[in-house]
């Protein structure tokens, strides 16, 4: 009987969500609902409603499966209201419009359009949803704490089966007169990470609640320094009444919030007003051209490219001067020179030239490796060195001419520059023995 009169306020939601969306989808008028301030307001897009506004199959029979997605604004502006939150989560589930109005929205009818996508036909259906925010008396409760699952995604904690199941819990543990719930948010809104896909891991919920009673001792226990101690140290407290969620719901005890809006200091701040956002009228714009000075130019100039060009042209003469102005010349350099190192210096030209020039007339016998198999003079053929049934298995690849029989021998004749490069040798070592005997003197 508890469970019933804690729920009041969701289950009339719930009953006013549900026939919203069947008359939305069967129909274009606008349809309203009621939710109370400081409570928690659900509102589920259910697809099978908004099916009917679309083409059924071609074939008959078939079941019709098409992935729907939804949008929802604000009548006029591109986004929801900043309390309402949706979530959906496939093309093939329903959406979720849910959030806790606030005092500020009392009295004001909120217009939510709500538009249904056929991902199939690329079809459209449009329904609008009127939320008439009120104001209770005995909202919003004193004591409030929110607690943080673990094992939860904000579409599983929305369902009215395991919210009110987690509102069970959380009365047996608290013992109130009155609870309900007053906002869900998901972990990923609070700066919470995605979590990877494996060991069926979820996002995590936060769940604020309140009562009209203070906290129970359970709830008090996170409080403790003990436990605040097994916190810092990232290790799970040690609360009492844990066994009473844990079956269904994992808690994180050291995330939880325990708030007496009844201490709550509050501090109003005065912020000017925002105005229109358009500018007063001030007539016609003159900028102040006369107070505006004219600039000269001129001693940029110089620095940029004078400067540079005359440092370059100092440069330029400069390198001129020692390559063209400082050459000594070849008579300059022979009267400073010794004249044994002109001496030496002549004798080696001549004898480089006089070789260079018997290199030309170089008549020398050819080498062994260049000899034909045929005799270059005769132009007979040399007949082989072995007969018919002889081992070639063992004979050399490059057969030597001490090897070979029956040939015409060529006369080795001694080159004729012979004597001449033998007199240039011996020229060469009197001119450096003289070159040495003057170093000595």
């Amino acid at each position: 009987m508890w469970l019933t009169e804690s729920l009041n306020v969701i289950t009339f939601v719930s009953f006013l969500s549900a026939p919203v969306v069947t008359i939305l989808s069967r129909s274009h008028a606008d349809r309203n609902v009621y939710p109370s301030a400081g409570v928690l307001f659900v509102h589920v897009l259910e697809r099978e409603y908004f099916k009917g506004e679309f083409p059924p199959y071609p074939k008959s029979g078939d079941a019709s499966n098409d992935p729907i997605t939804f949008n929802t604004n604000l009548m006029g502006y591109p986004d929801r209201p900043g309390w309402l939150r949706y979530i959906q989560r496939t093309p093939h589930s329903d959406g979720v419009l849910y959030g806790s109005p606030t005092a500020e929205h009392v009295g004001k009818p909120t217009i939510i359009e709500i538009t249904a996508y056929n991902r199939r036909t690329f079809e459209t259906a449009r329904h609008n949803l009127v939320i008439n925010i009120m104001s209770t008396e005995e909202f919003p409760l004193p004591y409030q704490a929110e607690f943080y699952i673990k094992n939860m995604n904000v579409e599983e904690m929305l369902a009215s089966e395991v919210l009110g199941d987690f509102l069970g819990a959380v009365k047996n543990v608290w013992q109130p007169e009155r609870l309900n719930a007053i906002n869900i948010t998901s972990a990923l809104d609070r700066g919470g990470r995605v979590p990877l896909p494996i060991n069926n891991l979820k996002e995590g919920v936060y769940v604020m609640v309140g009562a009209d009673v203070p906290f129970s001792s359970c709830l008090r226990e996170v409080e403790s320094p003990h436990n605040q101690l097994r916190c810092s140290q990232e290790m799970e407290p040690v609360i009492s009444c844990d066994k009473k969620f844990r079956a269904q719901f994992h808690i994180d005890w050291c995330k939880i919030s325990l708030v007496d809006i009844t201490k709550v200091v509050m501090v109003h701040s005065n912020r000017p007003d925002p105005g229109t956002g358009i500018l007063p009228e001030f007539g016609e714009y003159n900028p102040p051209s006369e107070s505006l000075k004219g600039r000269d130019y001129f001693s940029d100039f110089l620095v940029t490219l004078a400067v540079p060009s005359a440092v370059a042209l100092v440069l330029f003469f400069i390198l001129g001067y020692s390559m063209c102005c400082r050459r000594e010349g070849v008579e300059k350099r022979n009267m400073q020179t010794p004249d044994i190192q002109l001496v030496h210096h002549s004798s080696i030209q001549k004898s480089t030239k006089e070789l260079r020039n018997m290199s030309k007339n170089r008549e020398i016998s050819w080498p062994l490796s260049t000899l034909p198999v045929f005799n270059p003079v005769s132009g007979e053929v040399v007949p082989p060195i072995h007969p018919d049934n002889y081992e070639t298995t063992s004979m050399p690849l490059m057969q030597t001419q001490t090897n070979l029989q029956n040939q015409i021998t060529i006369p080795q004749q001694r080159p004729s520059g012979w004597c001449c490069r033998r007199l240039l040798h011996y020229r060469i070592l009197s001119a450096l023995l003289c070159v040495n005997v003057c170093v000595r003197l």
